[in-house]
């Protein structure tokens, strides 16, 4: 055994939500995902019964699952945790749907999580991500001031476009978000510019900010392989949002094929690991 790299495809993602109305099934999208190559997928894990129906369907092609949820109160995680442990799951990703202003009620709330995460034996981690708890750059860092130890899920992207950081970034700015990537120990995978939160990866204009991405993800992952276990997995979810998060023409419909950009990142997220290796 030896550290390794789990890349995971967002169910989130493969919603087409095209003006033709046809959506997949979750087994026709399970089945796209496996045939790829994915090691999993990231699912809503709140509702006891999609999330056991999940586990029925993914046992048939081998994916693992990261968990999410967005808990209001502490006692909010205590079934999505219990849903974990039934169904499995690789890990739990919480995006706090919170907005406190101060870090002390901010702190109640994350202990309170972390005194439930140490009943299960599956890693529970906090995401950082727009309107929620975690939605300012800053007051993370300061979250991060007064629990040390607060394992991070990174999706980097939402910082980028929320401190619209200027071009090229600044030494402070890669500091400030290398803090952050020290203590991420699961991505999410998309990439922003200081105006978008989700560019078209594919666009040769845009390769400035996918190369600013792949560089801090080649950190975040460096990082991860000094403090994880010998044998720990690290995950990585490619997270391409429909719309509204991607970009649409005048018609309403994608811009790129969201799927085949999936396809690519997971290909450049393996040669990073692989460089690292």
């Amino acid at each position: 055994m030896a550290q390794r790299l789990l890349v995971f495809q967002s169910l989130w993602a493969m919603e087409r939500r095209h003006t033709d109305g046809y959506e997949r099934t979750l087994g026709e999208n399970l089945r796209m995902i496996a045939q790829a190559g994915f090691d999993g997928v990231s699912a809503h894990y709140t509702d006891r019964a999609a999330v056991r129906h999940l586990a029925e369907l993914r046992a048939e092609f081998g994916l693992d699952a990261e968990g999410q949820c967005f808990p209001r109160t502490i006692d909010d995680l205590q079934p999505v945790l219990e849903n974990a442990v039934e169904s499995g799951a690789h890990h739990i990703d919480i995006q706090p749907d919170v907005r406190l202003r101060t870090v002390a009620e901010c702190v109640r709330l994350l202990d309170g999580w972390q005194r439930l995460a140490e009943q299960v034996d599956i890693p529970v981690y906090i995401e950082t991500h727009r309107d929620r708890m975690t939605t300012d750059l800053f007051f993370t860092l300061d979250l991060l001031d007064a629990r040390p130890n607060l394992k991070l899920l990174g999706d980097i992207s939402h910082y980028l476009v929320a401190r619209e950081f200027a071009w090229p970034v600044s030494d402070e700015n890669h500091a400030l978000m290398h803090r952050i990537l020290d203590h991420s120990w699961a991505f999410h995978g998309r990439v922003a510019s200081r105006e978008q939160v989700q560019i078209e990866l594919s666009f040769e204009p845009h390769r400035m900010w996918v190369d600013l991405f792949l560089d801090w993800w080649r950190y975040g992952f460096a990082s991860w392989r000094r403090r994880a276990g010998a044998n720990d997995t690290l995950a990585f979810t490619c997270e391409l949002g429909p719309k509204p998060y991607a970009i649409i023409d005048r018609d309403g419909n994608d811009t790129t094929n969201r799927w085949a950009e999936s396809l690519l990142m997971k290909d450049w997220i393996h040669a990073l690991w692989r460089e690292l290796e």
